[in-house]
């Protein structure tokens, strides 16, 4: 849900679509409230491979080609022999944005990647005020004054709170240009190998070039080889299938993204998919640009071994049909699969992490990239304390003092805390997930989204516990006190072992 980094996606897609601004509402609303709400007037309950006109849609090809930045980029040229403070694995959002900000410093940077000008393929949805506070509101294509989500089919919440899309292009542009004009160089390969020595590291690439830093900064995703764990990873998975979509119509507001829609009505004639989503439900995110143009998103929000990629876009199929979307064109398609809590790297180790690969994804809920837009100039800091200053500070010293700054003791210890709200999420069905949420929508403004962003510290989480359980229905509580004993101890005694680590 939210912000989203995802892998094993097609070709990065291309939006023919203007940009639209919503307006700030036209009435005054609360901070969390809820209405009662009546079932969508169209019912259309039909198997999967029917063939009426609100039939299967995965057959659509998406018609978007892959975008590539028409950038003139400074490339590094192996026959100059250069060396580099900072060489950084990886283009995505988390390695442009760090080289952005550590080649402010008067840092050498090099960004390593196979294509660096491809256009980032998914898409990524953030709180307006995250946003806001880091400088980038321009970058988003679309803003919601509203979020709302379907608990069920009686009640709806609304959140006061405004939700953007990213424009990833206009971001992508925004941090490649400030990289080129900070000096930061590129070169077009894969990181392959990665040699240490004392203080300087090398990294082989797949053509056989050689670049040589101090330090050495992995921000190529979840699927890198080049972190180390010292424990048993054991995380739980985001899964979800999206699309972009001209449809003939769809019943949303558009003043309103739709957050969750915990609905299931649409699996009544479809047993075993009613069956399976009560014990690992998903939910629908949509983004409605206009009534002809919406993002759908069907997700599992964790589950553990991971929800079937296929079982996820048959229950969309089932969804869309109930609700009367017919789906024209497919714009854009993607896969999403989001690695969520499971250990942290070994801190220190001589390669730096930041993105997917460094444990920063929000463990209950997939939240990542407002955050490591947020990061990356706290990490920046650290490395020009160390490579900026006349001392250079290299080797070991180096490598505790970047790993401190991202994961400093607090936040390792709120880690734990994320972590278990991800345990308990595991352990509920359908309609415990739905008790849960509808209490944590009613907690003050203050801790829902403060839990959301990362920002609580960790008394303000202990009391977010206490909020939510007195928010809590009975079974809800129920839920709580019979399932959730040994994630707790499991909690309690990982921030023991951090505390005294």
């Amino acid at each position: 849900m939210g912000t989203r980094l995802m892998l094993f996606s097609p070709p990065p897609p291309h939006k023919t679509h203007q940009p639209l601004h919503s307006a700030t509402p036209s009435f005054p609303l609360s901070n969390t409230h809820h209405t009662t709400s009546s079932p969508p007037s169209r019912k259309f309950r039909c198997r999967i491979h029917s063939t009426s006109k609100f039939g299967n849609f995965l057959d659509l090809k998406p018609e978007h080609q892959p975008e590539v930045l028409d950038f003139n980029l400074p490339w590094c040229h192996p026959a100059d022999r250069a060396r580099f403070d900072v060489i950084i694995i990886g283009a995505g959002p988390a390695g442009i944005r760090l080289a952005e900000q550590v080649s402010c410093y008067g840092i050498k940077v090099c960004c390593v990647d196979p294509d660096p000008l491809s256009m980032w393929p998914n898409n990524y949805g953030v709180w307006l005020d995250e946003f806001e506070k880091l400088g980038l509101e321009d970058c988003l294509d679309k803003t919601w004054p509203m979020a709302c989500i379907y608990i069920d089919d009686r009640k709806t919440k609304y959140l006061d709170r405004c939700y953007g899309r990213v424009s990833r292009k206009k971001l992508k542009q925004k941090l490649v240009e400030r990289c080129v004009s900070n000096g930061v160089r590129f070169y077009k390969a894969k990181a392959w190998q990665i040699e240490h020595q004392e203080f300087e590291s090398t990294v082989l690439c797949d053509d056989g070039t050689e670049l040589k830093g101090s330090l050495i900064v992995d921000a190529s995703g979840f699927g890198s080889n080049f972190i180390e764990y010292d424990k048993v990873r054991n995380h739980g998975c985001q899964i979800a299938h999206g699309v972009l979509a001209e449809v003939d119509d769809h019943p949303f507001d558009l003043d309103k993204m739709v957050l969750m829609d915990w609905r299931d009505s649409h699996l009544g004639n479809e047993p075993y998919l009613r069956v399976s989503n009560s014990r690992f439900p998903t939910f629908l995110y949509a983004m409605p640009f206009s009534s002809n143009l919406i993002f759908l998103e069907e997700t599992s929000l964790v589950s553990r071994p991971v929800l079937s990629y296929m079982e996820v876009k048959r229950r969309m199929v089932a969804r869309l049909r109930q609700l009367g979307i017919r789906v024209k064109r497919v714009l854009e398609d993607e896969k999403c699969l989001i690695p969520m809590g499971g250990a942290l790297p070994r801190i220190p180790q001589n390669v730096m992490a930041i993105g997917g690969t460094s444990g920063v994804v929000h463990p209950s809920t997939g939240y990542m990239v407002a955050r490591t837009m947020a990061l990356a100039p706290v990490l920046a800091a650290a490395i020009a304390e160390c490579l900026g200053s006349t001392r250079m500070v290299r080797g070991k010293q180096l490598y505790a003092k970047v790993w401190n700054s991202l994961w400093p003791i607090e936040s390792r210890l709120n880690r734990e805390f994320y972590s278990f709200g991800m345990e308990t999420l595991l352990k509920l069905d359908l309609n415990g997930t739905r008790r849960f949420f509808d209490a944590f929508f009613d907690l003050k403004p203050y801790y829902w989204q403060g839990f959301l962003s990362s920002r609580l510290t960790l008394k303000e989480l202990v009391w977010l516990s206490i909020s939510l359980f007195g928010h809590a229905s009975n079974p809800s509580r129920f839920d709580i006190v019979t399932k959730c004993p040994v994630p707790l101890a499991k909690m309690m005694g990982n921030i023991a072992l951090e505390s005294i680590g």
